[in-house]
């Protein structure tokens, strides 16, 4: 079995793309920054892994997700060597994003996605808390369920 459940932010805003051929494909990749649980003395607070999303779940990232934006994957690891011009195998891995779905709210994302691009610019600044809607939830425009990539 190979399934992966992430949650953490964008580190960037996605990239979409189609594929070439008679049936195009829409292609979304983007960074994904995970915290550890447990962080040691000179090392890292977070992993990077890059990410995928295809077709309905690719047009969802483009349009709604943004760096700093929190999100919960699931997904599975897949191999993304190659050989490089030098003639050098490179072994990296890719996650192929199958659900996404919102973290949080669109207010407490919003303040958190700004604190997150202030920290990325070196900019140390103290937030407030994050509020959120009076439901708590991010509003979703009409017609929108259509779209979704997920039930």
């Amino acid at each position: 079995m190979n399934k992966v459940i992430f949650t953490g932010r964008l580190t960037r805003d996605p990239e979409l793309r189609y594929s070439q051929g008679a049936s195009q494909t829409a292609i979304a990749r983007f960074s994904l920054a995970v915290d550890r649980r447990w962080k040691r003395e000179g090392e890292p607070n977070a992993d990077f892994f890059n990410c995928t999303a295809f077709d309905r779940q690719a047009d969802f990232v483009e349009k709604y997700l943004r760096q700093g934006t929190k999100v919960v994957i699931i997904g599975r690891i897949q191999n993304d060597n190659y050989t490089n011009k030098e003639g050098q195998k490179v072994y990296s891995v890719q996650i192929i994003v199958e659900e996404i779905e919102f973290a949080e709210s669109k207010n407490a994302g919003n303040t958190q996605r700004e604190a997150y691009q202030r920290n990325q610019t070196g900019q140390q600044d103290r937030l407030p808390p994050a509020y959120a809607d009076k439901d708590g939830f991010m509003q979703i425009p009409e017609g929108a369920e259509e779209k979704l990539p997920f039930n």
